[in-house]
């Protein structure tokens, strides 16, 4: 590897599958507002995430349908160019 392009700043954070509930605990750069107890009892950044390995059809084998936005408001943006 090249020698001064990767970040020096990795630290352990918690990552949480939001569609599933799954967390691990990792290292990460990514920044962070939030933090939560980890199950060695210590406090870490929580990074939220909306696809893991838990939830993506290709590790998980069968689909599961992700729905962050709800119908009706994915139909009333589909259509609001429409409204008069």
């Amino acid at each position: 590897m090249k020698k001064g392009i990767h970040p020096e700043n990795y630290r352990l954070v918690v990552m949480k599958d939001m569609s599933t509930g799954y967390s691990i605990l990792t290292k990460s750069t990514a920044a962070s507002k939030e933090n939560v107890k980890w199950e060695d009892g210590n406090e870490y950044p929580l990074i939220k995430m909306e696809i893991s390995s838990d939830s993506h059809p290709f590790y998980t084998g069968k689909m599961k349908l992700v729905d962050t936005a709800g119908r009706i408001d994915k139909f009333k943006n589909k259509y609001a160019k429409f409204a008069k």
